[in-house]
């Protein structure tokens, strides 16, 4: 059955303002547009009142973990609520697909933040996780592969330079994925195995993108003034060097870079924005295609080992507790926080594991207080009790003001980096993070709202190669997210829910009216999303429109 969409306030992704105009969803494509249309043999909703845009697309997400998941839609629920129909996943290096399906080292692909429980399956490579996902998952999945996956399935965590034979094999892993719809390839700096990896590695992954014309998403090694990344503790704030990093790979060169979640860990870092932005800035300059992306929350979710050095995670257990690498720990994680502006009382531990939920939602400084320890010895034994795999929730990583400026920005995109998680504490950008860009650009705090909509859609769809994705035009696919302005205004953000949003389509389903989800649509709703063909050798420079 066709459905006619009428009297609705369209914002139609282009960054275009508002028209009022009629819909009609034929099967799972968009069909017409334009006032008036005939309602012949169609079920007709009337959005009079409301506005229309196309389903929202989250430029950043590891939501494919939770695609291969056995019963996927509890961990979608909270997006679609919030009006996203559609993912790109993979990021920071750690999609759940890019390894070889015999490796000896798959347990560890995840980096310790995601497994593989409850899944359907391990599919190591791309052909395979989008025929597990397509058409058996509420919503649509597009996938880059993660350097730190598939650097982990040829060679573990160890730390150390691939030999050739890995390194082979990883790039070939990689570039097959590319082959088979990857609409990027991810790298995850600050993580076990990609911190281990040097320069002529990550730039044989670059060069992938570059063939491909793909984007490489990048998080970096240090998103804070002072990191465990580099051993200077003074001089240039570490965010920046490792800004620094991505900027010796892109030049000269035709790369997509994507800067993964544009944030300033510790209130020093705070100051580090506007040099941020005067690199990003510079390389588009350059003729570098370099974007970013953010989400609208001041604080991020983490694994519990993001501020312990590489030096030390490649230590085994009792190395780890000699007196003297202790004292080294101790005195330079010391030196870090008085330089970052930033302490364990800002630290809340969102999971450590089973048996340990007594420290969920407190802070390591208050724990530290309740053992009658150290913070950093609470903190060092918080990470023993989670085997080195636990969760944290941690801030700042920004300020109101920041988000305002970033999300305004010519080369920003929307994301909420959020999962729902079987345990713990839960990451406040799965529940609102979209609405709340919305009612910022309503109330003049943020982006205008064609352009704040289209930071969602069309922008990120054409970023990645989404094709007929992310635009409310004839022939693409009938995502669509329906909103209430005023309800947007008056909604109060982070209370753990949704709000302004009022139907969801998903591949011509409405999928969601009025917060309800329709389970049944829902099981089989989400497709697929290879990446368009690729351009060998083609050009980058995208502009936003």
């Amino acid at each position: 059955m066709n459905i006619l969409l009428q009297n609705a306030n369209v914002y139609d992704g282009t960054g275009a303002d508002a028209r009022r105009a009629d819909v009609l969803i034929a099967n799972d494509r968009i069909a017409a547009v334009g006032p008036n249309l005939p309602a012949e043999g169609a079920q007709v909703i009337d959005l009079r009142g409301l506005s229309l845009a196309p389903g929202f697309i989250d430029a950043h997400s590891h939501n494919d973990w939770m695609a291969i998941k056995r019963e996927p839609l509890p961990w979608f629920a909270p997006f679609i609520r919030q009006g996203i129909t559609s993912f790109v996943t993979g990021n920071c290096g750690l999609s759940a697909t890019g390894f070889a399906q015999d490796s000896p080292h798959a347990d560890l692909v995840g980096g310790g933040l995601f497994r593989f429980d409850d899944s359907t399956g391990r599919y190591g490579d791309m052909a395979s996780f989008f025929e597990s996902i397509d058409r058996r998952t509420p919503c649509n999945i597009a996938a880059m592969m993660g350097h730190n996956s598939a650097r982990a399935g040829v060679a573990g965590n160890e730390a150390r330079p691939l030999t050739g034979d890995e390194l082979t094999r990883m790039l070939a892993v990689l570039e097959q994925g590319l082959r088979e719809g990857a609409c990027g390839l991810s790298l995850g700096l600050m993580y076990e195995p990609g911190l281990y990896a040097p320069r002529e590695e990550l730039m044989a992954v670059a060069d992938l993108c570059v063939k491909y014309d793909r984007p490489m998403a990048v998080h970096p090694r240090a998103c804070s003034k002072v990191s465990m990344a580099y051993p200077q503790l003074l001089g240039r704030p570490h965010l920046l060097r490792a800004l620094d990093e991505l900027h010796d790979l892109a030049r000269g060169t035709r790369l997509k870079l994507q800067y993964s979640h544009a944030i300033f860990v510790g209130r020093r870092s705070l100051p580090c924005k506007d040099e941020l932005l005067r690199i990003l800035e510079g390389m588009r300059a350059e003729g570098i295609d370099a974007m970013f992306d953010i989400y609208n929350e001041t604080l991020g979710t983490t694994v519990i080992t993001v501020v312990m050095p590489p030096w030390y995670m490649a230590l085994d257990a009792g190395q780890k507790r000699q007196p003297l690498n202790m004292l080294r720990f101790r005195v330079m994680a010391r030196a870090s926080i008085m330089l970052l502006g930033f302490d364990f009382g800002d630290m809340t531990i969102a999971y450590i594991g089973p048996g340990h939920e007594s420290y969920e939602g407190k802070t390591v400084a208050q724990i530290a207080r309740e053992m009658g320890v150290s913070d950093v010895e609470a903190y060092l034994r918080l990470c023993e009790l989670s085997n080195f795999h636990g969760r944290i929730n941690m801030g700042p990583y920004s300020t109101p003001e920041i988000i305002t400026e970033l999300s305004r920005h010519d080369q920003a995109l929307y994301m909420t980096d959020g999962w729902v998680e079987a345990h713990g504490v839960q990451n406040p950008a799965i529940y609102d993070c979209f609405p709340k860009f919305l009612r910022d650009a309503l109330l003049g705090r943020g982006d205008t709202l064609p352009r704040a909509v289209r930071k969602m859609t069309g922008a990120t769809a054409d970023r990645f190669s989404l094709k007929d994705r992310g635009y409310i035009r004839p022939g693409c696919f009938a995502d669509l997210t329906v909103f209430d302005e005023q309800a947007l205004r008056d909604g109060q953000p982070d209370q753990g829910r949704a709000f302004g949003i009022e139907r969801v389509f998903i591949n011509g389903r409405q999928v969601m009216q009025s917060g309800a989800l329709d389970e049944a649509a829902l099981t089989t709703s989400g497709r697929a999303m290879r990446a368009g063909k690729a351009r060998l050798g083609a050009s980058g420079g995208q502009k936003f429109r």
